[in-house]
């Protein structure tokens, strides 16, 4: 197998447009792989971390275990609070809508349970966020929308259990 090489760091700032714009092209692996060059040599670099969150997040459809697992380890590596319950929020969002589009049996009760997820760490992101930051109202707002735009997206029956008296 070959030894990686080592970006320089004056290449970081054109690194990270490039993998904006993998991002784009929607080559989040490519992306990914650019984030991950960078946090080799700067592993607290706050826009390189965000890129590569948003990038495995991508990649939910392709493989949802593994990139979810690895999305959910940059978050506690954000340095903000705010950031942190954000982007937790932005992962569920973005899990649900995943389960949206892959289909399959229960998959709306599925998808109600992550936007939920999200929903909460929105509300609480909107307590913290900077002033003039509404994301976390916009992001909010999206799911309550598709929850009314997807009737299938709904939360799991309660179970129709009466104990016997007797």
């Amino acid at each position: 197998m070959s030894e990686l090489k080592r970006l320089s760091p004056e290449a970081i700032p054109a690194s990270l447009a490039r993998a904006d714009r993998y991002r784009l092209l929607n080559e989040p692996e490519q992306s990914e792989s650019i984030c991950l060059d960078i946090l080799a040599i700067d592993p607290g670099h706050q826009e390189a971390l965000v890129t590569l969150l948003l990038a495995l997040t991508e990649q939910f459809d392709q493989q949802m275990g593994k990139a979810f697992t690895a999305a959910q380890a940059v978050v506690p590596r954000l340095e903000d609070d705010y950031k942190q319950v954000y982007y937790r929020g932005l992962i569920f969002e973005r899990r649900a809508n995943s389960h949206l589009r892959t289909g399959g049996p229960g998959v709306g009760k599925v998808a109600y349970d992550w936007y939920r997820r999200a929903m909460e760490c929105y509300e609480e992101a909107i307590e913290i966020r900077p002033p003039g930051n509404d994301e976390p109202i916009l992001r909010w707002n999206s799911c309550v929308r598709i929850i009314e735009r997807h009737p299938q997206v709904k939360p799991a029956a309660e179970p129709d259990f009466h104990p016997m008296l007797e």
